[in-house]
């Protein structure tokens, strides 16, 4: 009689998914936040918005561990006297809540079974598919204290404080779209290194001369703006294509979907976010938009919550006020967002402010102020954007748009990208 050939595990269909998805993942730089993340953490989220490379983060740490345990087993091997081979250690899982096991089982149950195997880092992906997945999560939490779950959220998911399953047990890191910094060293080849919002301005003369020694910065800095930001910017096909997809998932899945709103209402949504691209940046006429969009002024100014939660806009706000209040002005979430508008032509400047606000607002606080510079970070440094340099020197620090090198209070605007 033939021998049968052995019934696959769940395990074993996974993990032939997992090998496929490591061998053939790219991430053509090292993210800082690589770097940031306390890996020792039993729970992390990794949040971000769509199109940032979320996935590809997930699997590129996952190389690191794999690849670490695989030197401390051929280091093991040689050190062995006898022919006999310990099993080698598989150490990550990557699965994705959107396969149709999950339909009839667990979180819990694949955590059993990965931990029974030996497996300590389990990485999930597309987990707002799955319901109650936090409680799911807490459950492998408290019952499996040598495993390490690693998951994606979107920005609009619930975690931290937001999340009573998840609160305290989870460490919550951001993820964002390339920094000018990172896109300089894709471009070049470089390996420029980040700098503190204080070292830039203490510095920044220095600093942006040292980096022009080697390149010239503003020769990136316009397609950065451009199509810098995400990373489908490296693929071959249409950048356009690939972004208006990741927008219109933003939509449909991260506000529709997770927000359980109604379907019918993705019309007024598009129309929503169409006529900020418009617009921004611009202050904020609710009553307007309400009128043209056929909504309330509360359920305009619920959606547009969305829209910024979302990571499609970004609302500008005085230091003391905050949503529901209207904001004092309204950006794009970032320049690739805000050139989808093909029929505008955007004038430089604002740009450069919308630039200014992502790339700034990451790790610093960003308010409008009532002064007559257009920013204050974190309550303490005032700042102006301009699009060209004066012949005066500023009073307070002004971020330059088409400035090369830096001289007493004006920064190049570029600098700021090596913020992260």
């Amino acid at each position: 009689m033939e021998n049968e050939t052995p019934r696959r595990t769940m395990l074993d269909a996974f993990f032939q998914i997992h090998d496929f998805l490591v061998a053939h993942a790219s991430m053509p730089i090292r993210r800082l936040l690589m770097d940031e993340i306390n890996w020792d953490d039993r729970l992390i989220a990794i949040k971000g918005g769509r199109g940032v490379g979320k996935t590809d983060f997930m699997l590129s740490r996952i190389k690191e561990i794999e690849q670490a345990y695989q030197e401390q087993y051929e280091r093991e091997l040689a050190a062995l006297r006898t022919r006999r081979k310990p099993k080698p250690i598989r150490p990550c899982l990557y699965v994705s809540l959107n396969d149709f096991f999950f339909t009839q089982h667990t979180i819990v149950e694949l955590a059993s079974k990965f931990v029974k195997a030996g497996g300590q880092y389990l990485f999930l992906d597309q987990i707002f598919k799955y319901p109650n997945w936090s409680r799911e999560l807490k459950r492998c939490y408290k019952k499996y204290p040598e495993l390490h779950v690693v998951f994606c959220a979107t920005p609009v998911m619930p975690i931290d404080e937001e999340n009573s399953y998840l609160e305290d047990i989870v460490r919550t890191y951001n993820l964002r779209g390339f920094s000018f910094r990172e896109y300089l060293n894709l471009q070049t080849g470089l390996r420029f290194r980040s700098y503190t919002l204080e070292e830039i301005l203490s510095h920044h003369a220095s600093i942006s001369r040292e980096i022009c020694e080697r390149v010239h910065p503003l020769e990136y800095f316009k397609d950065y703006l451009d199509h810098g930001y995400y990373p489908s910017y490296l693929e071959s096909k249409s950048f356009e294509t690939a972004l208006l997809k990741v927008m219109n998932s933003q939509l449909e899945v991260d506000v529709l979907m997770i927000k359980q709103i109604d379907v019918s209402c993705l019309h007024k949504l598009r129309k929503l976010l169409y006529i900020l691209m418009r617009e921004t940046p611009c202050a904020l006429n609710v009553s307007s938009i309400s009128d043209e969009i056929g909504l309330s002024r509360a359920t305009t100014m619920n959606y547009i919550k969305y829209l910024k939660d979302s990571r499609l806009i970004n609302l500008l706000y005085p230091e003391d006020r905050n949503f529901p209040m209207k904001p004092t002005k309204v950006y794009m979430h970032n320049t690739n967002v805000a050139r989808m508008d093909f029929t505008r032509e955007i004038p430089a400047i604002d740009k450069y402010e919308t630039y200014f606000y992502n790339t700034v607002h990451g790790s610093h606080k960003v308010n409008a102020t009532e002064r007559s510079a257009m920013f204050i970070v974190d309550n303490q440094y005032y700042f102006d954007v301009r699009e060209k340099t004066s012949s005066r020197d500023t009073i307070r620090p002004t971020a330059v748009g088409e400035l090369e090198t830096g001289r007493g209070n004006m920064i190049p605007l570029w600098l700021l990208g090596f913020l992260y």
